[in-house]
């Protein structure tokens, strides 16, 4: 499974021009891009598939873990046992989706007038916002298998190291 991850994290986005994006990082001055990079594991960097990574899974897990608090009738669900968890994951994949939807097309649009696109019209937006969202996706489905074969070692390594790599850099 990592060699996939790791063959997705080089594979570009459709329809995205590569010399943007490497000037992009080269003319930047602060840290906060290059920290985001270092979060998806240098796919940013590349505007690979998985360039959203798993930050729309991991926020969306936050929001329905916060709104189990405030909403009752989710609260309910999760004290259900099996059943409720079922219906909170099922539920925590549905914002993801949203989430990387939202995330991915302010990515295409923001990026896209600047110059990220070869060519800025509405289908190449259409096609990396849907790349984006199914890489999004398709890492978030990695990672509940990984958790369910309880693989989470492996991945945190694989993680740390992409990190340890990024703060070299810094």
């Amino acid at each position: 499974m990592l060699f996939v991850v790791r063959l997705g994290s080089q594979l570009p986005t459709p329809g995205v021009d590569p010399t943007y994006i490497q000037n992009f990082f080269a003319n930047q001055t602060g840290d906060s891009f290059n920290f985001f990079n270092a979060f998806t594991g240098g796919s940013f960097e590349t505007m690979s598939i998985f360039a959203l990574s798993i930050t729309p899974y991991i926020t969306s897990s936050i929001i329905i873990q916060l709104l189990t608090i405030a909403i009752p009738k989710l609260e309910e669900m999760q004290k259900e046992g099996e059943d409720g968890r079922k219906k909170l994951t099922a539920l925590t994949r549905y914002v993801t989706v949203v989430l990387a939807l939202i995330e991915s097309t302010a990515m295409a649009v923001g990026f896209g007038r600047q110059g990220l696109l070869e060519k800025f019209n509405f289908v190449n937006a259409t096609i990396v916002v849907l790349t984006l969202t199914a890489g999004s996706a398709f890492l978030m489905w990695i990672g509940e298998r990984i958790t369910e074969k309880e693989w989470e070692m492996v991945f945190l390594l694989s993680c740390s190291l992409t990190f340890y790599h990024a703060f070299q850099v810094i």
